[in-house]
């Protein structure tokens, strides 16, 4: 990864945090988008643009000439019951999740195809397009959105730039925090994987390392579960 410019559009916590300070130590220049600034090491390489993905364009002049990774974390957990979740709130989920990295990728598109090696695209979906849970309507929707649109990108900009997809289960984040509000739901959650135990920022940030890397030049259009075992095992 070394000198490689990443560009990590929800660098300022959870998931997003690990995967930026993750590229930062093994030498990438990471390019940081996000309502707030994160408070990566002073020895990491970066730069900051704060920005609502949703609202606003992206200044031309903060992205490189080359880009050689683009990570898209944003994400939203709205777990209600269906006849409680509004249109809004999966006007607001599809947003969020499909339309901000629609935006993104049409934003670094020339600067991908521009790099030397492979550029590699890295989206998020979520253990619950496969497995079907209740009250996850609004987001699962969402996020098998994003499942179609990596494999459409990935057949389309192959063999130029890949484009593969996380699919994690309940990770111990700042988003996750109202679901593991107490040390019983915590464990609850734990014990529902057959790993028992829920993921870890540094879980997911590993795999999107490898997905950037060009270690894994031969993969495209995938979607990688990272859970736990839960969307497999029982």
């Amino acid at each position: 990864m070394q000198n490689k410019n990443i560009v990590v559009i929800g660098a300022s916590s959870g998931i997003g945090h690990a995967i930026g300070e993750l590229l930062g130590e093994k030498g990438a220049n990471i390019y940081s988008i996000s309502r707030s600034e994160p408070d990566f090491p002073a020895s990491l390489s970066y730069e900051h643009l704060n920005h609502n993905i949703l609202e606003d364009e992206i200044p031309s002049d903060f992205l490189p000439d080359t880009i050689d990774g683009l990570v898209y974390c944003p994400g939203s957990i709205s777990l209600k019951p269906f006849r409680s979740l509004s249109l809004d709130v999966f006007r607001h989920d599809y947003e969020l999740n499909v339309l901000g990295a629609v935006k993104v990728i049409k934003a670094a598109l020339k600067p991908m195809k521009k790099s030397g090696s492979k550029p590699s695209v890295v989206l998020f979906s979520t253990v619950a397009v496969q497995q079907g849970m209740a009250f996850h309507a609004s987001i699962a929707s969402a996020k098998g959105a994003v499942e179609g649109l990596t494999r459409s990108l990935a057949a389309e900009l192959s063999p130029k730039i890949r484009v593969n997809c996380i699919a994690p289960s309940l990770v111990n984040t700042p988003l996750s925090g109202s679901i593991l509000s107490s040390e019983d739901r915590i464990e609850a959650s734990n014990n529902r994987h057959p790993l028992k135990r829920i993921g870890q920022p540094n879980d997911i940030a590993q795999t999107a390392l490898f997905l950037l890397d060009d270690n894994s030049s031969w993969i495209t259009g995938q979607v990688i579960g990272v859970d736990g075992g839960l969307s497999r095992l029982r």
